[in-house]
């Protein structure tokens, strides 16, 4: 595995190493001593799996407490993913980096907690699977606004479309309103 700095201090982009032959692929998706040596040193609790159909935007979400750290990929589909730093101490705060995750690339991405995180469905249907520190807490769950100006997303919308929300998603916080970390 091979981990790729990002602009925000903590989230890293990991590269499995893939071995391809005529019969298909092989990956390791997560191997604790590796990431231990990436500096990942999480203990992971729960596996979550989403589907999706274009137009979906889910997030940006967070747990203010029992927060979750997150290891995220595609396996089926293409999303764009965003992650906004919330921690007021780092140099970083409010600011966000996106990557686009499929299964073509097989990229993943390692979101620690102090951030929210959300993604858009670029493709006719995404699969989209995480692994999260903490267990799912909804009285503890916010929601940032995913098109807040002050964030400034560069969204790739279909078509120039707005994107499908739950309620929740659609009601989110401005970062100038929203309950963040220290």
């Amino acid at each position: 595995m091979k981990t790729i700095p990002t602009n925000l201090p903590d989230v890293l982009i990991i590269q499995p190493q893939v071995f391809e032959d005529a019969r298909g692929f092989f990956m390791e998706t997560y191997h604790q001593r590796k990431l231990a040596e990436s500096g990942i040193t999480a203990d992971f609790v729960q596996d979550n799996h989403s589907r999706s159909q274009q137009g979906i935007l889910r997030g940006l979400h967070y747990q203010i407490q029992h927060t979750q750290g997150k290891l995220v990929r595609v396996t089926l589909g293409e999303v764009y993913d965003v992650v906004v730093d919330l921690r007021r101490s780092s140099p970083t705060f409010g600011q966000s980096m996106s990557i686009r995750l499929s299964a073509e690339n097989r990229l993943m991405l390692w979101v620690p907690p102090g951030f929210a995180h959300g993604f858009y469905t670029l493709s006719p249907w995404a699969e989209f699977l995480y692994k999260v520190t903490d267990y799912y807490a909804p009285q503890w769950e916010r929601t940032l606004l995913w098109n807040d100006p002050q964030l400034g997303i560069d969204w790739p919308l279909i078509d120039g479309q707005p994107p499908l929300l739950s309620a929740k998603d659609a009601i989110g916080n401005l970062l100038i309103d929203a309950e963040v970390f220290d």
